[in-house]
Protein backbone atom coordinates (compact mmCIF):
# COMPACT_ATOMS: atom_id res chain seq x y z
CA UNK A 1 0.00 0.00 0.00
CA UNK A 2 1.44 3.41 -1.35
CA UNK A 3 1.48 6.43 1.30
CA UNK A 4 1.95 9.92 0.51
CA UNK A 5 5.27 10.95 -0.35
CA UNK A 6 6.58 7.54 -1.52
CA UNK A 7 9.46 7.38 -4.06
CA UNK A 8 10.37 4.38 -5.65
CA UNK A 9 12.84 2.66 -8.08
CA UNK A 10 12.40 -0.53 -10.15
CA UNK A 11 15.10 -2.92 -8.76
CA UNK A 12 15.04 -6.69 -9.24
CA UNK A 13 11.96 -7.01 -10.12
CA UNK A 14 11.16 -4.90 -6.98
CA UNK A 15 9.91 -1.35 -6.06
CA UNK A 16 11.88 -0.44 -3.59
CA UNK A 17 11.93 3.02 -1.54
CA UNK A 18 14.54 4.82 -1.42
CA UNK A 19 15.12 8.37 0.57
CA UNK A 20 16.89 10.41 -2.21
CA UNK A 21 15.07 12.09 -5.29
CA UNK A 22 17.37 11.33 -8.58
CA UNK A 23 18.68 14.41 -9.96
CA UNK A 24 18.21 13.18 -13.85
CA UNK A 25 16.24 14.49 -16.74
CA UNK A 26 12.68 13.05 -16.70
CA UNK A 27 12.47 11.33 -20.13
CA UNK A 28 9.10 9.65 -20.32
CA UNK A 29 6.53 10.45 -17.71
CA UNK A 30 2.84 9.38 -16.91
CA UNK A 31 0.01 9.90 -14.37
CA UNK A 32 -3.28 9.25 -13.84
CA UNK A 33 -6.27 10.24 -11.32
CA UNK A 34 -7.13 7.20 -8.48
CA UNK A 35 -10.03 7.89 -6.82
CA UNK A 36 -10.25 4.99 -3.66
CA UNK A 37 -8.74 2.65 -5.88
CA UNK A 38 -10.52 3.03 -9.29
CA UNK A 39 -9.03 4.53 -12.38
CA UNK A 40 -9.70 5.11 -15.66
CA UNK A 41 -7.99 3.45 -18.48
CA UNK A 42 -5.12 2.12 -16.42
CA UNK A 43 -3.87 -0.43 -18.87
CA UNK A 44 -3.51 2.52 -21.96
CA UNK A 45 -1.57 4.56 -20.03
CA UNK A 46 0.41 2.11 -19.04
CA UNK A 47 0.64 1.12 -23.12
CA UNK A 48 0.95 4.75 -23.78
CA UNK A 49 4.36 4.97 -21.57
CA UNK A 50 5.86 1.43 -22.95
CA UNK A 51 5.46 2.78 -26.19
CA UNK A 52 7.57 6.24 -25.72
CA UNK A 53 9.69 4.15 -23.08
CA UNK A 54 10.37 1.71 -25.65
CA UNK A 55 11.03 4.27 -28.31
CA UNK A 56 14.16 5.27 -26.79
CA UNK A 57 15.51 2.06 -24.89
CA UNK A 58 14.69 -1.33 -25.38
CA UNK A 59 14.15 -3.66 -22.31
CA UNK A 60 13.92 -7.34 -21.72
CA UNK A 61 11.10 -9.27 -22.38
CA UNK A 62 9.35 -9.11 -19.51
CA UNK A 63 10.60 -6.06 -17.51
CA UNK A 64 8.06 -3.90 -18.01
CA UNK A 65 5.00 -5.86 -17.35
CA UNK A 66 6.55 -6.54 -14.06
CA UNK A 67 7.22 -3.53 -13.18
CA UNK A 68 3.21 -2.31 -14.54
CA UNK A 69 2.23 -5.47 -11.86
CA UNK A 70 4.25 -3.46 -9.04
CA UNK A 71 3.02 -0.63 -9.65
CA UNK A 72 -0.99 -2.00 -9.75
CA UNK A 73 -0.03 -3.67 -6.53
CA UNK A 74 1.51 -0.53 -5.29
CA UNK A 75 -1.40 2.09 -5.77
CA UNK A 76 -3.69 3.07 -2.71
CA UNK A 77 -7.28 1.77 -2.65
CA UNK A 78 -8.68 4.51 -0.65
CA UNK A 79 -8.39 8.31 -0.76
CA UNK A 80 -7.42 10.08 -3.96
CA UNK A 81 -4.28 10.44 -5.54
CA UNK A 82 -2.21 11.21 -8.84
CA UNK A 83 0.92 8.74 -8.91
CA UNK A 84 3.02 9.26 -11.51
CA UNK A 85 5.42 6.69 -13.10
CA UNK A 86 8.88 7.84 -14.34
CA UNK A 87 11.45 6.74 -16.93
CA UNK A 88 15.01 8.71 -16.50
CA UNK A 89 17.70 7.50 -18.87
CA UNK A 90 20.77 8.61 -17.55
CA UNK A 91 19.73 7.51 -13.85
CA UNK A 92 21.96 4.36 -12.04
CA UNK A 93 19.37 3.24 -10.14
CA UNK A 94 17.77 0.09 -10.80
CA UNK A 95 16.37 -0.25 -14.19
CA UNK A 96 15.34 3.36 -14.15
CA UNK A 97 11.80 3.44 -13.88
CA UNK A 98 10.25 4.97 -10.88
CA UNK A 99 6.69 5.38 -9.12
CA UNK A 100 5.87 8.71 -6.90
CA UNK A 101 2.58 8.15 -5.13
CA UNK A 102 1.27 12.10 -4.71
CA UNK A 103 -2.25 13.04 -3.14
CA UNK A 104 -4.44 14.98 -5.95
CA UNK A 105 -4.43 18.15 -6.56
CA UNK A 106 -7.20 20.38 -6.38
CA UNK A 107 -10.13 19.63 -8.52
CA UNK A 108 -12.63 21.38 -10.69
CA UNK A 109 -15.96 21.60 -12.70
CA UNK A 110 -14.35 24.76 -14.73
CA UNK A 111 -11.34 27.00 -15.87
CA UNK A 112 -10.04 30.17 -17.00
CA UNK A 113 -7.85 29.88 -20.12
CA UNK A 114 -4.99 32.57 -21.07
CA UNK A 115 -2.98 32.21 -24.43
CA UNK A 116 0.70 32.03 -23.90
CA UNK A 117 2.11 34.73 -26.18
CA UNK A 118 4.98 32.94 -27.88
CA UNK A 119 4.76 30.51 -30.06
CA UNK A 120 4.78 26.36 -28.45
CA UNK A 121 8.15 26.44 -27.06
CA UNK A 122 7.94 22.40 -25.99
CA UNK A 123 11.13 20.37 -27.59
CA UNK A 124 8.98 16.80 -27.81
CA UNK A 125 5.46 17.82 -27.72
CA UNK A 126 4.57 14.30 -28.58
CA UNK A 127 5.94 12.76 -25.27
CA UNK A 128 5.35 13.46 -21.58
CA UNK A 129 8.27 13.99 -20.05
CA UNK A 130 10.98 16.06 -21.38
CA UNK A 131 9.05 19.22 -21.44
CA UNK A 132 7.09 18.69 -18.52
CA UNK A 133 8.79 21.15 -16.34
CA UNK A 134 8.36 24.01 -19.00
CA UNK A 135 4.83 23.18 -19.39
CA UNK A 136 4.74 23.50 -15.09
CA UNK A 137 6.47 26.46 -15.32
CA UNK A 138 3.69 27.73 -18.11
CA UNK A 139 0.92 27.49 -16.38
CA UNK A 140 2.25 29.14 -13.65
CA UNK A 141 2.85 31.81 -15.64
CA UNK A 142 -1.53 31.41 -16.95
CA UNK A 143 -1.74 31.67 -13.02
CA UNK A 144 0.14 35.36 -12.74
CA UNK A 145 -2.08 36.31 -15.37
CA UNK A 146 -5.47 35.24 -13.59
CA UNK A 147 -5.75 32.40 -15.25
CA UNK A 148 -6.03 28.17 -14.09
CA UNK A 149 -4.85 26.80 -17.15
CA UNK A 150 -2.47 28.23 -20.43
CA UNK A 151 -3.28 27.62 -24.15
CA UNK A 152 0.11 26.92 -26.46
CA UNK A 153 -0.22 27.91 -30.01
CA UNK A 154 1.69 26.93 -32.66
CA UNK A 155 3.77 29.66 -34.68
CA UNK A 156 0.74 30.80 -36.94
CA UNK A 157 -1.63 31.22 -33.69
CA UNK A 158 -3.25 27.74 -33.96
CA UNK A 159 -4.07 25.62 -30.99
CA UNK A 160 -2.35 22.99 -30.01
CA UNK A 161 -2.74 22.09 -26.50
CA UNK A 162 -3.24 23.22 -23.46
CA UNK A 163 -0.14 23.19 -20.86
CA UNK A 164 -1.11 20.11 -19.00
CA UNK A 165 -4.39 19.65 -20.70
CA UNK A 166 -6.34 19.03 -24.24
CA UNK A 167 -8.20 21.60 -25.71
CA UNK A 168 -11.83 20.97 -26.97
CA UNK A 169 -14.78 22.43 -28.50
CA UNK A 170 -17.98 21.99 -29.70
CA UNK A 171 -19.42 23.10 -32.72
CA UNK A 172 -23.27 22.53 -32.01
CA UNK A 173 -23.61 18.95 -31.26
CA UNK A 174 -20.15 18.26 -33.17
CA UNK A 175 -17.10 18.02 -30.62
CA UNK A 176 -13.80 19.02 -31.84
CA UNK A 177 -9.86 18.88 -31.19
CA UNK A 178 -6.75 20.24 -32.90
CA UNK A 179 -6.20 18.76 -36.02
CA UNK A 180 -2.84 16.58 -36.83
CA UNK A 181 -1.39 19.62 -38.65
CA UNK A 182 -0.57 20.95 -34.62
CA UNK A 183 1.41 18.69 -32.57
CA UNK A 184 -0.43 17.74 -29.59
CA UNK A 185 0.54 15.27 -26.99
CA UNK A 186 -1.44 11.88 -27.38
CA UNK A 187 -4.21 12.16 -24.65
CA UNK A 188 -6.03 9.06 -23.14
CA UNK A 189 -8.66 11.57 -22.13
CA UNK A 190 -9.53 13.18 -25.25
CA UNK A 191 -10.05 9.51 -26.88
CA UNK A 192 -12.17 8.74 -23.85
CA UNK A 193 -14.58 11.88 -24.43
CA UNK A 194 -14.44 11.21 -28.74
CA UNK A 195 -15.56 7.67 -27.76
CA UNK A 196 -18.31 8.98 -25.50
CA UNK A 197 -19.54 11.60 -28.17
CA UNK A 198 -19.35 8.61 -30.60
CA UNK A 199 -21.25 6.37 -28.71
CA UNK A 200 -24.45 9.37 -27.62
CA UNK A 201 -24.74 10.03 -30.99
CA UNK A 202 -22.52 12.73 -31.63
CA UNK A 203 -20.32 13.92 -34.46
CA UNK A 204 -16.29 14.16 -34.04
CA UNK A 205 -13.90 16.27 -36.46
CA UNK A 206 -10.45 17.51 -36.24
CA UNK A 207 -9.70 21.02 -37.26
CA UNK A 208 -7.06 23.53 -36.90
CA UNK A 209 -8.13 26.85 -35.58
CA UNK A 210 -7.14 29.57 -33.90
CA UNK A 211 -8.75 30.89 -30.18
CA UNK A 212 -10.63 33.74 -32.26
CA UNK A 213 -12.34 30.85 -34.36
CA UNK A 214 -14.13 29.48 -31.36
CA UNK A 215 -15.83 32.46 -30.27
CA UNK A 216 -19.19 31.84 -28.46
CA UNK A 217 -18.81 28.04 -28.77
CA UNK A 218 -18.63 25.99 -25.80
CA UNK A 219 -14.87 25.12 -24.83
CA UNK A 220 -13.69 22.28 -22.67
CA UNK A 221 -10.25 21.50 -21.24
CA UNK A 222 -9.10 17.54 -20.80
CA UNK A 223 -6.80 16.09 -18.53
CA UNK A 224 -6.39 12.53 -16.61
CA UNK A 225 -6.53 14.66 -13.34
CA UNK A 226 -8.93 16.96 -13.62
CA UNK A 227 -10.85 14.49 -16.35
CA UNK A 228 -13.31 17.46 -18.28
CA UNK A 229 -13.87 21.23 -17.56
CA UNK A 230 -15.92 23.66 -18.63
CA UNK A 231 -14.11 27.16 -19.33
CA UNK A 232 -15.47 29.75 -18.27
CA UNK A 233 -13.25 33.05 -19.67
CA UNK A 234 -10.50 32.94 -22.05
CA UNK A 235 -8.93 36.62 -22.96
CA UNK A 236 -11.47 38.37 -24.75
CA UNK A 237 -13.42 35.76 -26.24
CA UNK A 238 -17.03 34.67 -25.90
CA UNK A 239 -17.41 31.31 -23.96
CA UNK A 240 -20.34 29.45 -24.65
CA UNK A 241 -22.30 28.09 -21.73
CA UNK A 242 -21.66 24.44 -20.61
CA UNK A 243 -24.73 23.01 -21.95
CA UNK A 244 -23.17 19.37 -22.56
CA UNK A 245 -20.40 19.59 -19.65
CA UNK A 246 -22.15 17.73 -16.74
CA UNK A 247 -23.89 14.83 -18.26
CA UNK A 248 -20.05 14.26 -20.04
CA UNK A 249 -18.01 14.56 -16.71
CA UNK A 250 -21.12 11.81 -15.23
CA UNK A 251 -20.13 9.46 -18.51
CA UNK A 252 -16.17 10.27 -17.92
CA UNK A 253 -16.55 8.73 -14.30
CA UNK A 254 -18.38 5.77 -15.25
CA UNK A 255 -15.23 4.59 -16.93
CA UNK A 256 -13.88 4.12 -13.74
CA UNK A 257 -12.60 0.38 -13.38
CA UNK A 258 -11.23 -0.95 -10.25
CA UNK A 259 -7.15 -1.66 -9.84
CA UNK A 260 -7.66 -4.79 -7.58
Amino acid sequence: MGVEGDFLVFDSGKLINFDKTDKTALSVADSWLVENGRVRSLDKHFQRFEKWVTSIEDFPQGLMENFFDAVSDHLPTEGEWFPRIEFRQQSKLGDRLFLRIRRSPERTSSLTLWSYPEPDPRENPEVKGPDLSLCQQIRRKANLHGADEAVLLDEDGFIADGALSSILWWRGDVLCGPDESTQWLDSITRKELFNLATQAGYQTVSEKCRPEDLNGLEIWSASSLQGVRGVEKWGDLTVGSPQKLTSFRKRLALLGEQIR
